[in-house]
């Protein structure tokens, strides 16, 4: 038997000003310039008691109150859907019945967002109204609905930016990291922050190592080879000669899959030789930078013909850990794991410690130097000589 919802208060942000004090009834008053009627009794600046700062909300009881936004009861006209893609404070929503409408986002959920938790963004799983008459369509232009709850997510990828944590996709199974191995070039460092925070986002990460067109891959199969006995899948592909478009096609099936690199890798020319109906835009790498130029500016969801989603996202240029310790980081490099419990120091930092079990491994060999080297860039927060 389920329990009875209950009512709880939440926190609005204030959207009034308060109106100004009058300042002179104090001199009128000795100036006895109210003569004989008496002066007014109470002055109302703001509104009573704390109602233009709170709002009534009902929950499960089941549910804490501290995460009220993943428990508003669900109302007979509400909707379930996925969103598709955000922009600003409106998100295109598709519903079970694969129709899109684009939504605004209720302002109680943006109030009660709290600060490390982007309300909602792509892949999320909501619960929508739609207004009279509302159309089905990404492209109608005034919001056709309202969201109004955001389901709890798992499966995230995030990032540190401007000292607070974006959720840049929600709900996804697996993360493709897309690296150029020329053209921009390869990133190490930069693929093994995605690989931690894949990590910690609960994320199965997979390489993929484009553009081998460029490049002559014998040169690159020391670092192909690292990451696969790390246990990592890695592809490598190429969308002018169609290399190892077949098995990123077959890795992508029936999974939901994040794609995530620096700007000019070609992650949108990937997904269209995947899915060749998708046409989505592409540019070509500045030559006078060697960057990619942003053709993706916002994370996108898709859904894949043989089955599975996928989500195109913007490129970065840095990518800074969120939410990731110092002292946890020797859990995300694989490798580290069998040599922690034999260092001397039980709070061993593997950075400048004597006797350090791990230091000794990179010694002999037994841990791969340059993945020792990125994990002390990350481990005093270093993200510019990533790339």
């Amino acid at each position: 038997m389920s329990k009875k919802p209950r009512k709880i208060r939440v926190e609005l942000r204030k959207n009034r000003q308060p109106r100004a004090r009058r300042t002179d009834w104090t001199r009128q008053f000795q100036q006895d310039q109210f003569g004989d009627a008496a002066p007014p009794s109470r002055e109302t600046i703001k509104a009573k008691g704390e109602l233009s700062r709170h709002r009534t909300v009902i929950v499960d009881s089941e549910h804490s109150a501290a995460s009220p936004e993943s428990s508003f009861a669900t109302h007979q006209d509400w909707f379930t859907g996925r969103v598709l893609q955000v922009i600003g404070n409106t998100a295109i929503v598709e519903d079970a019945a694969e129709k899109s409408f684009v939504c605004a986002v209720s302002r109680v959920l943006r109030t009660l967002a709290i600060e490390e938790r982007s309300t909602v963004v792509a892949g999320d799983r909501v619960h929508f109204r739609l207004a009279d008459g509302a159309a089905s369509g990404p492209d109608i232009g005034e919001p056709q609905g309202m969201i109004e709850r955001v389901e709890p997510r798992h499966g995230v990828l995030t990032r540190a930016y401007r000292g607070k944590e974006q959720v840049i996709v929600a709900n996804v199974d697996q993360l493709l990291i897309v690296n150029a191995l020329d053209e921009p070039g390869l990133k190490p460092n930069l693929i093994d922050r995605y690989v931690v925070a894949a990590e910690k986002g609960g994320i199965r990460p997979i390489l993929c190592l484009n553009k081998a067109d460029l490049v002559d891959v014998a040169d690159f199969e020391p670092f192909i080879g690292l990451y696969s006995q790390l246990g990592y899948e890695v592809h490598v592909t190429s969308v002018t000669t169609g290399l190892g478009i077949r098995r990123i096609r077959q890795t992508l099936q029936e999974c939901e899959t994040v794609l995530a690199g620096q700007s000019g890798v070609g992650k949108s020319s990937l997904l269209n030789a995947v899915e060749p109906g998708l046409g989505l835009r592409v540019s070509e790498i500045s030559q006078a930078t060697l960057h990619g130029r942003h053709t993706t500016t916002t994370a996108k969801l898709f859904k894949l013909s043989a089955g599975g989603w996928v989500v195109d996202t913007p490129g970065v240029r840095q990518f800074e850990l969120w939410d990731v310790i110092p002292e946890e980081l020797e859990g995300y490099f694989v490798e580290m794991r069998p040599y922690v419990p034999h260092c001397r120091f039980p709070n061993c930092t593997h950075t400048h410690e004597n006797d350090c079990a791990i230091k000794v491994a990179v010694e002999n060999g037994e841990i791969d130097a340059g993945r020792y080297q990125r994990y002390l860039y990350m481990f005093v927060g270093e993200t510019e000589s990533a790339f």
